[in-house]
């Protein structure tokens, strides 16, 4: 079935203004783009936006932990190793299966109807987080969460991800698996070696939390540039460092690494600022991401793109320090991109049409046109805004509705599984 999005505006992270088209959307990909003053395409259904409507490209929540839904809420306002020693890892030992399923859904109702396309994921019983993204019909990049503890844990988990990455890498075009070590502090080097080589064997990414926060950095033992090289992530064929708040922003990346912008997370933890100017003044790639629910507290990427925008105009006393074009692209292409999505996060013919739809007619839209949509959307609009999130030319989320979700059930099992692993 044919959409065209009727007299729409169109934008994304890689255009100075927007165009108001008409817009054909067909076998799940943007088949034409034309100018609205042409005669539109016909199509099965049609969606007239009269000029007040706007379409950009689905959002990539580029680092969560999906089913701390779960967890929303637990220890509050506390550093982050108070907080995940004291309050998160000894409720996280009662999660089951079933319980990350449903936390893990409650989470895609979260994020679809927040303009979120595609999510990735650092947890456990990532099995059934594939299947909740596949049910679905939701993009998703997952890696099993990698930590040290008792003799062979590692190995296991290692092991877990690579079965991971067997049965659902490149499933039905939705899903992308890496290895997940977790961090510096719960991996040895020596384990982070083994992992890099599995990665370079095997053609995986590597997504790693990296430099989170300052006792990190104190701890590491050597420099950020010495232990990249070390650990072996340099020779991996991707990476993505989630965080990098105190990450040396004189280290030269290469060209595979991407940066992962958490600043709501990295703010509410007291962890500090990116210093994102730096590294995007060094065409460093840097995509946007929530973390968890239990952390931010919301998955509201649209939320993080305004803050970006907004927190290092104020920390770098410029005003032109990150655009909102910039923070458009960081929260759509390079989160694609990242995880290995080819062909999404942008608005081009062929493309595939992972899309969020926008109503304009709204006061605080009032004066926006073809030169100031992209500062309209990420200064004056909000994720409220969405009137659709669409994945592969299907619509998962549209006016409230979710027409691939069971929200009622989803809902229920979701308060469930919270008061059972808060009793």
């Amino acid at each position: 079935m044919a959409t065209l999005f009727k007299d729409v505006l169109m934008t994304d992270g890689s255009r100075d203004k927007a165009r108001r088209v008409h817009m054909l959307v067909s076998k799940g990909r943007i088949a034409e783009i034309i100018d609205a003053d042409k005669t539109p395409p016909t199509a099965d259904k049609i969606i007239s936006g009269h000029g007040k409507m706007a379409v950009i490209p689905g959002f990539v929540n580029a680092h969560t932990h999906a089913a701390m839904t779960l967890l929303r809420g637990l220890g509050e306002e506390a550093p982050l190793m108070e907080w995940l020693e004291n309050k998160i890892w000894p409720v996280e030992a009662k999660l089951t299966p079933e319980y990350i399923y449903w936390g893990t859904l409650s989470a895609m109702l979260e994020m679809l109807a927040t303009g979120t396309t595609c999510f990735a994921d650092m947890y456990f019983e990532m099995e059934r987080v594939a299947e909740a993204a596949l049910g679905a019909g939701m993009r998703a990049a997952l890696c099993r969460g990698i930590t040290a503890g008792e003799p062979g844990k590692i190995g296991r988990s290692l092991q877990n991800n690579l079965e991971l990455a067997e049965k659902f890498h490149g499933r039905e075009g939705l899903i992308t698996v890496q290895l997940g070590p977790h961090a510096p502090y719960t991996v040895p080097l020596d384990s982070m070696k083994i992992i890099s080589e599995s990665a370079k064997s095997h053609g995986l990414g590597v997504h790693f939390h990296f430099m989170e926060t300052e006792g990190e950095k104190s701890n590491l033992g050597m420099s950020d540039a010495e232990y990249l090289k070390e650990s072996g992530l340099l020779e991996a064929p991707y990476v993505v460092l989630a965080h990098a708040v105190w990450l040396d922003p004189n280290i030269d990346l290469p060209e595979n690494f991407t940066l992962v912008h958490n600043p709501s997370s990295n703010l509410k933890l007291g962890s500090g600022v990116m210093p994102l100017a730096s590294w995007l003044d060094k065409d460093t790639s840097v995509a946007l991401g929530t973390d968890g629910a239990s952390s931010n507290n919301r998955l509201d990427i649209w939320e993080e793109m305004r803050l970006a925008a907004l927190l290092h105009k104020g920390v770098n006393k410029d005003p032109l320090c990150v655009s909102a074009v910039e923070a458009l692209r960081m929260a759509t292409y390079e989160g694609a991109k990242a995880f290995g999505f080819s062909q999404k996060g942008m608005l081009n013919e062929g493309w595939v049409a992972d899309l969020v739809l926008v109503n304009l007619d709204r006061p605080h839209y009032i004066g926006v046109n073809e030169e100031n949509l992209a500062q309209y959307l990420v200064y004056a609009g909000s994720s409220a805004d969405i009137e659709g999130t669409m994945i592969n030319g299907k619509w998962l989320y549209k006016n409230g509705e979710y027409p691939t979700l069971d929200k009622e059930e989803i809902l229920q099992k979701t308060r469930e599984a919270a008061r059972a692993i808060r009793s």
